[in-house]
């Protein structure tokens, strides 16, 4: 059983403007924009990363927004809900200023003891807010959402699987514990982590296969403090026989990627260098980045993105 992951890293999905996921992110669920860069596959495509102050690993929310790109389908073989924590007692003050927003589908329930309110993003991203006690990483306080009311960060995912089976043990192998049940949903949490600890899993035999598109997730992302221990988990991954790629530099952290038994695309990604290697953090995502291969076709690129406006 492998001991260096220590909880989410940072999710990653696909949406069809970037302008409104920009507002949505920032304006809407006051998050704080620690990056703006571009896909490094398609440079024509924005890369936006939203989180806390500075981009804590495990309250990233990563956005590729593709021009108007079709809906994804959902279904088995994705992640079905990004939950974000919130303090104790604040889905109150969420439910009057989403509807205020005019946020679609939401709806109140609870899972594993905690109070939920389920809300869609833009694209129909699946998103829930999760009332959690006693969270002691700081929400963002710059944004229009006081850090009493604030987003502390990640509090999981939940994938949806026609079959538990393999992917729980690549979750036990990856260091996570089953802990509890509930209807369709086995919840696993990763002990000692960094506060987005939780993947619940929905079991669905039924349930036919997700497409991908706007509103899907693209891969969720796993973290490890530094490229030692990035080592460490691939070699430990190889062994048992995923395939998984080289260690990929993503300039604010290393990253490899392996394709699970349920279909949904998991990432190792580095704590270190951070998103303060190139911005001091008072202007974090403020500027363009661009990784260095692209930086001659500069002129090029910032001509085809859409401009975003703060």
């Amino acid at each position: 059983m492998l001991t260096q992951i220590k909880g989410l890293h940072h999710v990653t999905s696909m949406a069809a403007d970037a302008q409104q996921n920009n507002d949505f992110f920032t304006k809407t669920l006051g998050l704080r924009r620690v990056k703006k860069t571009v896909n490094f596959d398609a440079p024509d495509v924005y890369h936006l990363y939203y989180g806390d102050e500075v981009g804590n690993a495990g309250s990233v929310m990563t956005y590729f927004p593709f021009a108007n790109m079709g809906k994804g389908g959902r279904g088995a073989g994705e992640v079905s809900e990004t939950v974000f924590s919130v303090p104790k007692g604040t889905l109150g003050f969420w439910q009057e200023r989403l509807t205020k927003e005019g946020v679609k589908s939401l709806g109140s329930y609870s899972l594993f003891g905690e109070d939920r309110l389920r809300f869609a993003g833009p694209d129909g991203d699946g998103f829930a807010l999760a009332e959690v006690d006693g969270d002691a990483r700081l929400p963002y306080a710059g944004g229009p959402v006081g850090i009493s009311e604030g987003i502390h960060g990640f509090r999981g995912v939940t994938m949806r699987l026609r079959d538990e089976g393999a992917t729980g043990e690549l979750l036990k192998f990856m260091g996570y514990q089953p802990v509890d049940t509930q209807d369709t949903f086995v919840r696993y949490a990763v002990p000692g982590g960094n506060g987005a600890d939780y993947i619940d899993l929905e079991v669905l035999p039924g349930a036919s296969n997700a497409q991908q598109g706007a509103g899907s997730v693209h891969h969720v992302a796993f973290a490890v403090d530094d490229r030692a221990a990035q080592l460490e988990v691939r070699k430990a991954l190889m062994d048992t026989g995923y395939q998984v790629t080289p260690v990929i530099d993503r300039d604010y952290f290393w990253a490899i990627y392996f394709r699970t038994p349920g279909g949904v695309l998991f990432e190792i990604a580095t704590n270190e260098p951070g998103f303060n290697r190139d911005e001091d953090t008072a202007h974090l995502g403020e500027a363009l980045k661009l990784p260095t291969r692209y930086q001659q076709y500069r002129a090029q690129i910032e001509a085809h993105l859409p401009p975003i406006q703060d």
